[in-house]
């Protein structure tokens, strides 16, 4: 199928990339996983096939995530990543040349944004623009970023969190820590093989994560039985996990998580926090549907929480937006150096 639409707005997560298409919204929504033959190093599944070989497949078989922390780690798979979610929305066509708007994690580097612009290039984009995360999930969760008052927006995504203070089309202050559903996983994993003796698999923590974890005292009262390995006999194990298990295990990264924010609003010019004040803290990312996230923080500051309406999708629906309303942005927006780079080539 060909879309006559020319404007693909990307969200390059860690977990998930996710594209949205102007006048058609989420057209697609894929894990971000590439299974390759290690041998000959040819591409077998991409996307929620290459997914169910993570833990599961022979050796001669990786399932590898090319995005670590947000970035490019391994650029020949991201290539291939891209070109096969430009190809499924878009057709082999030689007459679709989209512009493309990727989000990226704030503090990225020349180098890596060079990588994401290359990249989306080779894959078949005619230009490609770059924004930053929590700019492109500001305007996907419908807040009005062109006027001169301050909004605060927490991104929280597979590898890290951006959270930045947005005013007049453009970000005032910001900051990125690397926390994010991944270093949840982990730290879950961490946690059950302390104090069980146990090793699970990332998916397992996963599921627990979503199924019963809380980081909130009066959140959720759940529990699970899972499967693991035990570390002392090499046998199957299964055991029960806790809520209050899930909240010990996340307390340590939640209270990094703290920080930054407490870090950003302290840093926040004093009429903007009285904006913030008056219009809240929103969430966005697949983190924010972690339960008891929203009270956490809305205890720490004082500020009124909310979570965006559709959190996972506010990323990808706001690069897709930003491509019509460009000028709505300020002109020191990473977009614009992106334009820039895109053009020279």
């Amino acid at each position: 199928m060909l879309f006559k639409s020319k404007n693909i707005g990307i969200d390059l997560g860690t977990a998930n990339i996710l594209v949205c298409m102007e006048n058609k919204g989420i057209v697609l929504r894929e894990p971000s996983v590439v299974a390759i033959d290690v041998a000959t190093n040819r591409v077998l599944a991409i996307g929620e096939e290459a997914r169910e070989m993570l833990g599961r497949s022979p050796g001669n078989i990786e399932a590898i995530r090319p995005l670590k922390e947000g970035v490019i780690a391994n650029y020949t798979i991201t290539q291939k990543l891209i070109s096969y979610v430009i190809d499924k929305v878009g057709g082999k066509s030689l007459l679709f040349k989209p512009r493309i708007m990727v989000c990226v994690p704030i503090g990225i580097t020349s180098i890596e944004k060079r990588a994401v612009i290359e990249a989306t290039i080779q894959a078949g984009a005619s230009h490609t623009y770059l924004i930053d995360e929590p700019l492109a999930a500001a305007v996907g969760a419908g807040i009005d970023i062109s006027v001169p008052r301050g909004n605060i927006v927490v991104d929280i995504g597979g590898g890290t969190t951006d959270i930045a203070v947005l005013s007049f089309g453009g970000i005032v202050v910001d900051a990125s820590v690397r926390i994010g559903g991944d270093r949840f996983d982990e730290d879950i994993v961490r946690y059950v093989k302390k104090s069980r003796n146990v090793l699970i698999g990332e998916r397992t923590a996963e599921e627990i994560k979503m199924n019963i974890a809380t980081v909130w005292e009066n959140g959720r009262k759940e529990s699970m039985t899972v499967w693991g390995r035990d570390l002392v006999t090499g046998l199957p194990s299964t055991f029960e996990v806790t809520s209050g298990d899930c909240m010990e295990a996340l307390k340590d990264s939640i209270e990094s998580l703290m920080a930054t924010i407490h870090g950003v609003l302290e840093k926040c010019p004093p009429e903007l926090a009285a904006d913030i004040v008056d219009n809240s803290i929103y969430l966005t990312g697949g983190g924010a549907l972690l339960d008891g996230l929203a009270e956490v923080i809305q205890a720490s500051t004082g500020i009124e929480t909310r979570i965006a309406e559709n959190p996972l999708d506010c990323v990808a629906l706001g690069t897709a937006k930003a491509l019509k309303h460009i000028e709505k942005l300020r002109a020191g927006s990473k977009y614009t150096e992106a334009a820039k780079l895109s053009k020279k080539r």
